[in-house]
């Protein structure tokens, strides 16, 4: 997750901002860079690797400037180095930039016609080029930036400045989190309040789709149209530490609202968003080679696995065995020379995936993890790690760890069908254009908290739930019903729609809630049919779906959730957002301890 900072100071501001970076460091980052004004001149001073490098820079060629701005980058468009490094400069603009814009190739090649030359092969630069064409227009800094956000589409964090003003810092937020720090005579911006927390505890939360013109003397925030509008400023706490809730009232919340930021960065480490293709990150096999898949892992890293089951069977044919670790390890499953292994732990030292690990590594096929520790045990005995992005995970129940799990596990799956010779060229470039659109579409999931809180009071009332799916939203299924008796501890099952008449039929009646997941996919028709034999027995049903779904859905139903319409290969990342915020929603109004519900570990380091 990159890290922005702003500042308009009353004296030097290259030392603050890098000591506000240095408080980000916690997200992960390839690169670091500082941009400045001074007497109406840009400089900036870029690295690649740790911010002691750019410390090095700064301490040979020091900034002057009472503005400027400051990133920590993860790669998404274009390699790790000091080219593409933030901040990005056009003629009269520097910018630093979080997220993807998914429409920068056609903006690229827009500007390009105009004349504009690309110094890097990042999609941060086209912003930079399109706020500098509406000011050689005519436009005014803050109307030239409002008119360039206007046209950007993806989940993005902007914060930019210019050469012409030095008491402005305009900041724009559609998804990866922003903050504005109140100070006297000066004001501070930062990806969160603990990279602030140096300088103020006055901070004011841009919510999704502000954007504000930040000077000395104070801010001024819109919404998208350009309308001025109010937002609360909160006394954040004081700390040291490396995480805090922010504005939220728990870190399972903020987790389920960083997930926007945390799918982008890590699809980009496996996708190559310029070209379309699938990065080429070493394996310790070659898809085309195996001739089966064994998937282990426990909890929701099982259900994430489950999921990608369904990926690597459909896209690249590759047959997937998937157990949970604590029965793998002791059924000793006879493994074929010509497979694989792949485990699946969000800390890395889960016991019984450790142990699974260990034995196939005792039958000497080769070994792939996709941890979010790079550091863990798992990782280390692993001949390959697949890193999940997703930054620390506080909230013991995993959230944004799952989708960044799922992430990865799409990214390995069109890369397994390129190897297997299933994906053509052209099914490669649209699966992974399909896979750069979910960050936009995790961040409209967001929007629906408010309808999702209200369903959760009555949720709260009840003793026991029901969880359906088919296809990949059976796992999905299993996954909110673990959520929800997790945090909440009312008792929930998932099961295959198709299940249903073999048993859990009896269970139905007016008062069980039935929760639906079912995208307008190929299964959709069938699910249907599973539903109306919830409705004829009196259970509530909550559907979650899609627009079409909901145009196409012939049943009564208590609640319908409607989800924009999704490429099918990203819908369980989509999807596992509603999920998530009902589970999180229904145990705030039970009153239960959310980040650490009773009897759970966040690591699980026994049997």
């Amino acid at each position: 997750m990159c890290g922005i900072v702003g500042i308009v100071g009353r004296g030097p501001v290259a030392p603050l901002i890098v000591d506000a970076l240095k408080r980000l460091e916690y997200r992960g980052y390839d690169s670091a860079g500082v941009a400045t004004i001074d007497d109406g001149q840009m400089e900036r001073r870029r690295a690649e690797g740790k911010l002691v490098n750019l410390e090095k820079k700064l301490q040979a060629e020091p900034l002057a400037g009472r503005i400027g701005i400051g990133h920590t980058r993860w790669a998404t468009h274009g390699v790790p180095n000091e080219t593409n490094a933030h901040p990005h400069f056009s003629t009269d603009v520097a910018i630093v930039h979080n997220g993807i814009i998914e429409n920068f190739a056609e903006l690229r090649a827009e500007l390009i016609a105009d004349g504009y030359v690309f110094a890097s092969q990042t999609d941060t630069e086209v912003v930079a080029h399109l706020i500098s064409r509406e000011l050689k227009r005519g436009s005014e800094p803050v109307e030239a930036a409002h008119k360039a956000i206007r046209r950007l589409e993806g989940a993005f964090a902007l914060a930019i400045i210019f050469p012409s003003h030095d008491d402005l810092i305009v900041a724009a937020r559609n998804g990866p989190p922003l903050a504005v720090g109140h100070g006297d005579g000066e004001m501070f911006l930062g990806s969160d309040a603990v990279a602030l927390s140096p300088f103020t505890d006055a901070i004011t939360y841009l919510e999704d789709g502000d954007w504000a013109a930040i000077q000395r003397n104070g801010v001024t925030i819109y919404d998208i149209d350009g309308r001025e509008i109010e937002r609360p400023q909160t006394k954040a706490r004081s700390t040291s530490f490396m995480v805090d809730k922010g504005n939220h009232r728990h870190f399972m919340e903020k987790e389920i609202h960083e997930q926007p930021e945390v799918i982008g960065h890590t699809l980009a480490h496996y996708l190559d968003f310029v070209e379309g293709r699938t990065r080429d990150i070493p394996l310790p096999f070659d898809f085309s080679q195996i001739d089966r898949l064994s998937i282990s892992a426990c909890g929701t890293a099982f259900l994430a696995g489950s999921v990608a089951r369904y990926w690597f069977e459909r896209y690249a044919r590759l047959p997937v065995d998937i157990d949970v670790g604590s029965e793998f390890r002791y059924r000793e499953m006879p493994i074929s020379p010509n497979s694989a292994a792949l485990f699946i732990s969000q800390s890395g030292e889960t016991a019984d995936t450790l142990a699974s690990l260990r034995y196939c590594r005792s039958q000497g096929v080769p070994i792939a993890a996709v941890v979010n520790v790079p550091e863990s045990t798992i990782a280390r005995e692993s001949d390959a790690i697949f890193p999940t992005l997703a930054g620390p995970e506080i909230g013991v129940a995993s959230t944004k760890a799952f989708t960044c799990q799922l992430a990865v596990l799409a990214a390995l799956a069109v890369r397994a069908g390129v190897q297997r010779g299933h994906v053509s060229p052209e099914q490669e470039r649209e699966l992974v254009r399909f896979l750069s659109e979910a960050p936009r579409f995790a961040t409209a999931a967001l929007k629906l908290d408010d309808q999702i809180e209200k369903l959760a009071r009555e949720l709260s009332q009840v003793k026991h739930a029901l969880y359906l799916g088919r296809g990949t939203s059976f796992p999905l299924a299993m996954e909110g019903a673990l959520k929800l008796k997790e945090i909440s501890y009312i008792h929930a099952e998932g099961y295959a729609a198709g299940e249903l008449k073999h048993g859990p039929i009896a269970l139905i009646d007016e008062n069980m809630p039935v929760i639906v997941i079912a995208p307008h996919d190929r299964n959709f028709d069938k699910t249907v049919s599973n539903m109306q034999e919830v409705a004829a027995r009196g259970g509530r049903i909550i559907l979650i779906t899609d627009t079409e779904g909901a145009r196409r859905a012939t049943i009564n139903a208590m609640e319908t959730i409607i989800l924009p319409d999704v490429p099918e290969i990203i819908a369980p990342i989509v999807y596992a957002l509603p999920i998530q915020m009902l589970a999180y929603f229904t145990a705030v109004f039970m009153g239960t301890d959310v980040d650490q519900p009773r009897n759970l570990a966040k690591s699980v380091t026994v049997e």
